[in-house]
């Protein structure tokens, strides 16, 4: 398949993903929120906050895995596809070991000691913790078998798996109603039995039709320690970017918890849950274009790459636009609809992190050009060290008597500060064009954002009726396609669209 086509077709799996499981996951949250109550979700939310932490960094060897297969493949290097497999393989089965037993060791200080959980649900919020180290396990050691199929752009799969991961969430949250036991930690157990059961269905179907992932016991025999210092060098920097990360999202959290205790974490909790069901627009479009940007480099076509790069930072942010624009509109409303009991402040996290994210699409096709060229020490140092500061930022503003609003504005403000930071960056690391990158991606980008937003609000001002707010959101995201179509998309992605629906069309 011709890789235009191959990105398309991606996409669109993971679209449809995306929008089976939005609907699944906005339920199933509205079904725990009110079966748990406020305080037993926000302990969920919390004890997952912290075994995520860890969680988190796993997605440095997921990029550094991917980043590394793709090109290689890329140079047409099978052999050397296999030992980077295997090695990547053997890593995460440690690292998986020894955070769990790191977690397990930490766990009375955390429950009993540093967190803020009433006395008589610690025993619970003690279980919950055990499991979710159990699943931070099978989630480290199932990261290279997804990083293949990734690699392989094989993203439909990888969407059959994600939409009957969503159904049988779904399905547990209805179970919850008929449960007789601990309903948090009867949650808890169902979410680790499903996501094991994830992990067999990728590592199964990759052992038996990709040959390179076949390396032996736990991947020792394909051992090399040159292998092991390329891939750890890279994932240290990488791992520096997401501890920066986490500093903004379950940093946010325990800051929270510190500050107002667990009801503030159920309301941060939804707004994660909001944030996380709406970012599968970016998660689209990389899942998509990554494999291709990594491969071009791989095969010495750096133009090729950042032409790549710079069409991955405007679709991203375009289909981010249509989606997230009018739910912001209408937030109040659909968060009214959704949940039977609204956490004060709700509205406020959902909106605060989904503006950071759309910004953080301008320029993140950028981060993926950096990965690719391997260039990443200075530009990891640079770029993410601000976002460390997001803690220190946002215990001195709440101390001093800041409101919640506060943390989302330093949020927010540190976002937009890197992601415009990262043009420049790359112009002086691997000669980016400035001009040719406004001209090409932030300027189309423009209309669209004035269009989609005007749009939303004055049908939002005219519509007074029950459920006024999905005719906002159906109509305000209809008027952003037909503004991507005509302001953002170039005359020859027009043509191409139209000769591969035409082609789908005779087919």
């Amino acid at each position: 398949m011709e890789p235009v086509k191959r990105i398309i077709v991606n996409t669109t799996a993971q679209y449809i993903k995306a929008i089976v499981n939005i609907g699944f996951s906005l339920y199933s949250t509205r079904l725990v929120l009110d079966i748990l109550n406020v305080n037993d979700y926000g302990i969920y939310v919390l004890v997952l906050g912290i075994t995520g932490i860890l969680g988190y960094l796993t997605n440095a060897f997921i990029v550094t895995t991917q980043r590394y297969l793709s090109v290689y493949i890329g140079k047409g290097d099978y052999d050397y596809v296999k030992k980077l497999f295997g090695n990547s393989l053997l890593i995460h089965i440690v690292m998986g070991v020894v955070f769990f037993a790191l977690l397990i060791l930490l766990e009375d200080l955390l429950i009993n000691h540093y967190l803020d959980i009433e006395p008589n649900r610690r025993h619970a919020a003690g279980i919950v913790y055990f499991l979710m180290a159990g699943m931070l396990f099978f989630s480290i050691v199932s990261s290279p078998f997804k990083a293949l199929l990734v690699t392989h752009e094989n993203i439909v799969y990888i969407s059959i798996v994600e939409i009957v991961d969503g159904f049988l969430k779904l399905l547990l949250a209805l179970c919850l109603a008929i449960v007789h036991t601990d309903k948090l930690i009867a949650y808890s157990t169902g979410m680790a039995i499903i996501l094991i059961a994830n992990f067999l269905a990728f590592a199964i179907y990759v052992l038996i039709c990709y040959p390179e992932s076949r390396v032996g016991l736990l991947g020792w025999r394909q051992r090399d320690k040159e292998c092991v210092r390329q891939l750890l060098s890279f994932a240290g920097w990488t791992t520096y970017s997401m501890v920066a990360s986490i500093c903004q999202t379950q940093g946010t959290s325990i800051v929270l918890n510190k500050f107002f205790g667990t009801a503030m974490n159920a309301a941060y909790g939804v707004g994660m849950q909001v944030y996380g069901a709406v970012r599968f627009v970016s998660t689209s479009v990389l899942n998509a274009m990554n494999p291709q940007l990594m491969k071009q480099e791989g095969k010495g076509n750096r133009d090729e790459m950042l032409n790549l790069a710079g069409k991955e930072s405007k679709f991203s942010t375009a289909l981010m636009m249509i989606v997230a624009i009018p739910l912001m509109v209408e937030m109040d409303s659909i968060l009214s609809f959704w949940l039977k009991e609204v956490p004060e402040y709700t509205s406020l996290f959902c909106n605060g992190l989904l503006i950071a994210f759309l910004v953080d699409q301008l320029t993140l096709g950028l981060h993926a050009a950096n990965q690719a060229t391997g260039k990443i020490k200075w530009y990891t140092i640079i770029m993410s060290t601000p976002k460390i500061m997001y803690i220190p930022f946002s215990i001195a503003a709440l101390a001093l008597g800041g409101s919640v609003s506060y943390v989302m504005v330093i949020y927010v403000a540190i976002e937009l500060i890197m992601a415009f930071f990262r043009i420049p960056f790359m112009n002086y690391l691997v000669g980016l064009d400035m001009k040719k990158y406004a001209r090409d991606v932030l300027l189309p980008l423009v209309p669209l954002f004035v269009v989609v937003t005007s749009g939303s609000l004055l049908i939002s001002r005219f519509v007074n009726m029950q459920y006024g707010f999905l005719v906002v959101v159906c109509f305000g995201m209809l008027i952003g396609v037909l503004a991507m179509w005509f302001f953002c998309l170039s005359k020859s992605e027009r043509q191409y669209v139209e000769n591969f629906i035409k082609g789908r069309r005779e087919r």
